[in-house]
């Protein structure tokens, strides 16, 4: 089944421009919030995503649903994609969503295409690819780091993301595998030092960035953990405000706090560190994907670097679907997505500097 339209869920910074990507692209793009706009060069309609009729009267006219609409929405949309029979793509982190999404994905009549973002998404791309590399891979280690470029106070964050998702990522368990076994790990632990051109970062466990990489690669990689990147001291910090104060007991309140202390920023930077190593032809090696992207240019606007970084990762996706070179019915699994290719389609260009 083909993509021509598509409904784009959530008009935010990441959804706004998705929609702006695919209508350069050629795809049909009519856009949902609860406020109508007419700022984009798609219309934009006001309706209720949460009224479960409203949804579906929605997605009767499209072949494809994109939602980018905070974790907690998405079961129910791609609930509603699995009834019309069209394709389902979303940006989620939230472990439990994505099982959700995988049972609907075994009795699909088309894509449900979940975890098409950063993290998860483009960056177990790059660790697929990696991995690849080897004859035997004894360890795959993924970091992403969302930041502001000039960081104050000694959070040194800004909450370019959504605050639900970021509090979800810092306080759900973990998924690795260690030493070829898959486990669950708490959050915000085994710190360690990263060095990215010269500058020092901290890495810590947070939950959702591996998607179902644990899964596939259980018993052919010794090692595979995924960290978010921070400058350092920011974990210890943030251990004390969910743990010492309590306000794990209340994500909603939590999130409201850490926004209203850190508001987004327009100069942020995307930093992402892939480091494979094992066996190739015998010998021991290691190898690195290592990259620092900004803000820029898309879509004729400029755009911080969290927004094009997750909005272009699911773009380029829906762009290899329609193009073939992906399945078109079936649950997608980031790591089945070929970099090359990636890389390769008009959105996914954007990926191959920095």
């Amino acid at each position: 089944m083909g993509i021509h339209r598509i409904a784009v869920l959530g008009m935010g910074n990441v959804g706004a421009l998705a929609g702006k990507l695919l209508h350069k692209a050629g795809f049909g793009v009519t856009g949902y919030d609860l406020a109508a706009r007419a700022d984009l060069p798609f219309a934009v309609k006001a309706t209720d995503l949460a009224d479960p009729a409203a949804l579906e009267q929605e997605l009767a006219g499209a072949e494809a649903v994109l939602s980018c609409l905070p974790f907690q929405h998405n079961a129910a949309i791609a609930k509603a994609a699995h009834k019309a029979g069209i394709h389902y793509f979303d940006l989620t982190e939230d472990v439990a969503t994505t099982k959700v999404i995988i049972e609907l994905a075994k009795t699909s009549k088309a894509l449900m295409a979940p975890q098409c973002g950063l993290a998860p998404g483009f960056i177990g791309i790059v660790g697929a690819a990696y991995i690849a590399m080897f004859d035997q891979c004894r360890s795959i280690r993924m970091r992403v780091g969302a930041l502001p470029q000039n960081p104050t106070g000694q959070l040194g964050y800004a909450f370019n993301w959504s605050p639900a998702g970021v509090v979800n990522e810092y306080l759900n368990d973990c998924e690795v595998i260690e030493s070829g076994v898959q486990k669950w790990v708490s959050p915000m632990e085994w710190q360690e030092k990263i060095f990215i051109h010269g500058l020092e970062l901290e890495a810590f466990t947070t939950s959702g960035g591996l998607g179902t990489m644990c899964e596939t690669y259980l018993g052919r990689v010794d090692n595979m953990d995924y960290k978010t990147m921070r400058y350092p001291g920011h974990m210890k910090l943030m251990n004390f405000f969910f743990h010492e104060l309590l306000l794990r007991e209340d994500r909603e309140k939590a999130g409201e706090i850490l926004l209203n202390a850190k508001p987004p920023v327009q100069e942020d930077i995307v930093y992402i560190h892939v480091a494979a190593e094992g066996e190739i032809g015998g010998k021991l090696q290691r190898r690195e994907f290592v990259r620092a992207y900004k803000p820029r240019r898309v879509a004729g606007e400029m755009h911080t670097a969290i927004a094009w970084t997750t909005a272009g990762s699911v773009v380029a996706v829906i762009e290899m679907v329609r193009a073939g070179a992906l399945p078109d019915v079936g649950f997608l699994k980031q790591e089945d997505i070929p970099l090359e290719a990636f890389l390769a389609t008009p959105t996914g260009s954007l990926y191959d500097g920095g």
